[in-house]
């Protein structure tokens, strides 16, 4: 159980394709039947995302981040340092965060089991690097490419995407893999994923044309991490290297860093409000 939060704030974007007024609605009104309306809301992207600062010259003790996972990502690592919780709400494309702390739960049931003290916070681990953190996982590697593929289907429809997957199917097959360092075998991606115990490192599998199949579909109509893949390692600190600079994905927002490139395991600088 968790102490009761006074002065929530919410974060959401009103231009996402996820945006819908009747969620936005029954957020607020969750907050007010609680006895904690809302002290303010922040509405991408014309607004800013808030800073620790921010957040406590407001008196905010609970900041509700409605959106994808690349902007609860950026509303984390701003608020770095606040002495208040964040909570993931389902408000993108898979909120994978989302799931992973409430399971696959609508936003306004989390909001109220969370408001009525059901919630517990505690920081979460992450994987960090020079370039970037992440807190669900990094994606390294060409095959990266299918998240501009399912951008380009979300904002542009299936034809615009069907025009942009031969050049992501080509660069998962034939670009230059990236593989941890000291392993003998490159992979068109290897995904890092944290726990308390360190990182874990997966290496997807693309053996025949049925795993690049499963590929594809996981990349743009579900759970990526869902494609064919092993295990390659599990420490707290991972290598990986590769032939050329390495795409990267932390949190689905698309980066690059040189090769060799060095991720640690570390903790959230800020505390999330699990509900399961």
């Amino acid at each position: 159980m968790t102490k009761a939060f006074s002065r929530p704030a919410l974060i959401c974007n009103d231009k996402s394709g996820s945006f819908d007024p009747a969620i936005s609605d029954a957020i607020a009104a969750a907050c007010r039947d609680a006895g904690a309306p809302l002290a303010a809301t922040f509405v991408l992207p014309d607004a800013d995302i808030p800073t620790a600062d921010d957040l406590r010259q407001q008196g905010i003790d609970l900041l509700l981040v409605w959106t994808g996972d690349g902007t609860i990502n950026a509303a984390a690592r701003k608020a770095a340092g606040w002495d208040g919780a964040l909570l993931p709400l389902p408000g993108g494309t898979l909120n994978l965060l989302s799931k992973q702390l409430h399971r696959d739960r609508p936003a306004p049931a989390i909001l109220i089991d969370a408001l009525a003290g059901k919630g517990r916070r505690r920081p979460i681990p992450t994987v960090k690097s020079a370039d970037g953190e992440a807190f669900i996982t990094v994606v390294a590697g060409p095959a990266t490419r299918w998240a501009e593929v399912r951008e380009t289907m979300r904002q542009d429809g299936l034809i615009e995407a069907s025009r942009a997957a031969p050049d992501a199917l080509d660069a998962m097959l034939n670009a230059p893999g990236v593989r941890v360092a000291g392993s003998a075998r490159d992979y068109p991606a290897v995904i890092l994923t944290p726990t308390a115990q360190g990182i874990i490192a997966d290496g997807i599998l693309t053996e025949g044309t049925a795993d690049v199949l499963r590929h594809g579909l996981a990349w743009l109509g579900g759970d990526f991490r869902d494609g064919p893949s092993e295990r390659i390692a599990d420490a707290e600190t991972i290598l990986l290297e590769s032939a050329a600079a390495i795409s990267l994905e932390y949190d689905g927002e698309l980066g690059e860093t040189p090769s060799p490139a060095r991720f640690s395991v570390a903790m959230s600088a800020v505390d999330f409000l699990a509900t399961v």
